[in-house]
């Protein structure tokens, strides 16, 4: 191949030129094992770290793929100290097992000398350890969660390899007369439960938004058969999660139960709130819910955005190793940067699709992205240059007042359409409805007029929707086709995801995602880093500039 859009750098990060014939193969063929980090207009950078080589030896990718993957793309020679990289973390996956022994221990076995050594210079692993024999490992059955933590810190992932137990049983069945799995739901659950042999039946599956994770979620549950517990981000999810059980599976409604800070319910199936099982009353310590994933016989439990975990959580979560466990999301980036323990805990990235190719297959909708880029007023532009701190000057771009010229057009060009208008700031929310008057939800909105008014647009009674990032998650508008997103919270890639998947459901036309940026400010260099999930997927901005 002459055209070679790859160029790979000593430091782990790969140049792609975007311009080149082969760039869109190229890109598909690191994403596997790469993560995209910066996307500019002509060339997009990507790191192989860590996390992305675990991942993708998680599920088969050889040494040989991957350098046969960078061999094919790049423009020179690939640096010794990439391969070496590579090699390494490789080695690393698998190099750390662990196996049954008895009732109250595990073995842990580490044959490579090295990295034998490099572990027991930490004296917080060393303190969980008892000797066994040169290469192995006593580990107490109730410290396998915090070994976990302590070696991914290191650089060294476990692979556990101890059967999960099985939970009571419970008779619960999919509705074949009301819904199919997609193939690749199905895949998706193959890849998460194997054979059933250990080492599987932990883990994430990352799809997008609109694509169906419910469904796949409720597929392995219908597999496993066994006592479920969902955590969710929020009521409104929690009430969409009960009734698609009801709707897609053989479950009683009084098998079901709600756990969040309005009710207290626990049945064979729970749904609960992140939010609840975090509360601390007062200035306590204690987190008083944590006894619903500890205390109870779950066989099953579901994190759905597991990208949102609390870190609170990873502490309850290092205690239930022992249970299937799955993680639902469209990305896995965390703005706190802990992957690594959504990785150690959760579980490997077990099954990942691109966006574009369930596009291309009619699974979801043909999404449009643009951008649109305004001026400041003179008066504004004074404001900006005299404000204190980046948070200031970004949020007197975010809130730009011509904003809402662009709003009105942008709602003229799509008269009839279902549309979300998405903000950051309740002052720029507010100005919004007092202007075009339409409803609108926010924190402070109560969970019933939530559902009333979500109920409302699904059923085509309001055809425009004011939300604050209240609904960048887990809500299900089917017919939403066009978002608009006025501002957002800064670079944060997860919530582009999530706002370009409250439109991405199948429809009869495509979807429109215009995002309003105020030029020559700092909400322009946030904007292009929001923008690296989307190219990631394989979108692409069209850029407008709007002239006052």
């Amino acid at each position: 191949m002459t055209d070679k859009p790859l160029f790979i750098q000593s430091d782990r990060t790969i140049l792609l030129d975007v311009h080149s014939a082969s760039a869109e193969a190229a890109r598909s063929a690191i994403i596997p094992f790469a993560e995209l980090i910066k996307s500019p207009e002509h060339i997009h950078t990507y790191a192989i770290s860590q996390i992305s080589i675990w991942n993708a030896a998680s599920v088969g990718i050889s040494y040989d793929g991957i350098v046969k993957s960078l061999e094919e793309y790049s423009r020179f020679d690939i640096p010794a100290s990439v391969l070496w990289f590579i090699k390494d973390s490789l080695d690393r996956y698998g190099g750390v097992k662990l196996t049954p022994f008895d009732e109250s221990h595990y073995l842990l076995t580490i044959n490579n000398a090295i990295f034998r050594s490099q572990i027991l210079s930490s004296r917080a692993v060393k303190n969980l350890l008892e000797p066994y024999s040169e290469s192995s490992f006593l580990l107490k059955t109730y410290s396998r969660g915090e070994l976990k933590i302590q070696l991914i810190k290191l650089g060294f992932p476990v692979e556990d390899l101890i059967p999960l137990r099985k939970g009571p049983h419970l008779e619960m069945n999919e509705k074949s007369e009301v819904f199919t799995p997609r193939p690749y739901q199905r895949e998706a659950v193959d890849a998460f439960l194997g054979d059933g042999s250990a080492g599987k039946g932990y883990g994430n599956i990352i799809l997008p938004c609109g694509s169906g994770k419910t469904v796949v979620a409720i597929h392995a549950a219908c597999r496993l058969k066994t006592n479920t517990l969902i955590l969710c981000p929020n009521v409104t999810s929690v009430h969409q999660w009960k009734r698609e059980l009801l709707a897609k599976t053989t479950l009683r409604e009084d098998e079901i139960g709600e756990y969040s800070g309005e009710v207290k319910e626990v049945r064979p199936v729970t749904i609960a709130t992140y939010q609840i099982m975090i509360y601390r009353q007062g200035d306590s310590d204690e987190y008083k819910h944590f006894s619903l994933l500890r205390d109870n016989p779950w066989g099953f439990v579901i994190y759905d955005e597991v990208h949102m975990l609390p870190a609170a959580c990873f502490k309850v979560t290092a205690e239930i190793q022992s249970m299937y466990r799955l993680g639902l999301t469209a990305t896995l980036v965390r703005e706190d940067h802990r992957e690594a323990e959504v990785f150690s805990l959760v579980g490997p990235k077990r099954y990942d699709t691109p966006w574009s190719d369930l596009e291309r297959q009619g699974f979801i909708a043909t999404a449009h992205c643009h951008e649109i880029r305004v001026p400041l007023s003179d008066e504004s532009a004074m404001e900006y240059a005299k404000a204190r701190g980046n948070a200031g000057r970004y949020r007197i771009a975010a809130e730009n007042p011509f904003k809402f010229t662009v709003l009105e057009s942008l709602l003229a060009r799509h008269a009839g359409d279902r549309v979300l208008i998405i903000a950051q700031y309740l002052d720029q929310l507010n100005e919004v409805k007092k202007r075009f008057g339409f409803p609108m939800i926010t924190g402070s909105t109560s969970n019933r007029k939530r559902d009333e008014l979500y109920d409302d647009f699904r059923s085509g009674k309001e055809s425009v929707l004011i939300v604050s990032k209240v609904a960048n998650y887990a809500i299900d508008l089917p017919d939403a086709s066009v978002a608009i997103q006025l501002s957002g919270s800064f670079g944060s890639r997860q919530e582009e995801a999530q706002r370009l998947g409250r439109i991405l459901r199948p429809k009869e036309k495509d979807s429109h995602f215009y995002t309003v940026v105020t030029k020559f400010t700092s909400e322009e260099d946030f904007a292009q880093n929001r923008q690296k999930f989307l190219a990631e997927q394989g979108y692409s901005y069209e850029i407008e500039t709007w002239d006052e």
